[in-house]
């Protein structure tokens, strides 16, 4: 019995140690902070978040897209998750008045790299941006939804 036991415990030890993590596929070359490629390993929690809007359309993309993902700060942790779980976003971006209605992916890309790819929170997750003609805040400039995923211990 207390082989069986003992086996049992080093194959429940053994499967522990080799479960699965979150794959990021960098982007060759680049430290630009998104991956190519998110894989998730079958069995982990994935959380989806609805689109969020910035706190005030007060100011450009940069500075809305800072309000956009203190906000999903916030929201992810009322999960229990932080950016290092964030697996893939979906940006939307109102092209700004102020350059010809132009999406600004400059300012977009100075707050993100803010959240991603950085020293204290060096994942990067697969992204996808993209210009639409309005959201549903008047003057709002960027929505962001996301998904996040955690691999269960």
């Amino acid at each position: 019995m207390k082989t069986k036991l003992l086996l049992a415990a080093l194959l429940i030890a053994a499967s522990s140690a080799h479960a699965q993590q979150i794959k990021r596929t960098p982007i060759p070359n680049s430290n630009f902070p998104i991956s190519v490629a998110v894989s998730v390993p079958a069995g982990a929690e994935t959380v989806y978040f609805s689109g969020v809007l910035p706190e005030s359309v007060d100011g450009d993309t940069q500075t809305q897209t800072q309000s956009v993902l203190t906000r999903l700060k916030a929201a992810l942790a009322n999960e229990g998750l932080t950016f290092a779980d964030v697996v893939s976003l979906r940006v939307f971006l109102v092209g700004d008045p102020k350059l010809d209605n132009k999406l600004d992916f400059k300012g977009l890309n100075a707050s993100f790299g803010q959240f991603f790819g950085t020293a204290e929170q060096p994942n990067k997750p697969a992204r996808t941006a993209l210009q639409v003609a309005a959201l549903p805040l008047p003057g709002a400039l960027v929505e962001i939804d996301l998904i996040a995923a955690r691999v269960k211990k």
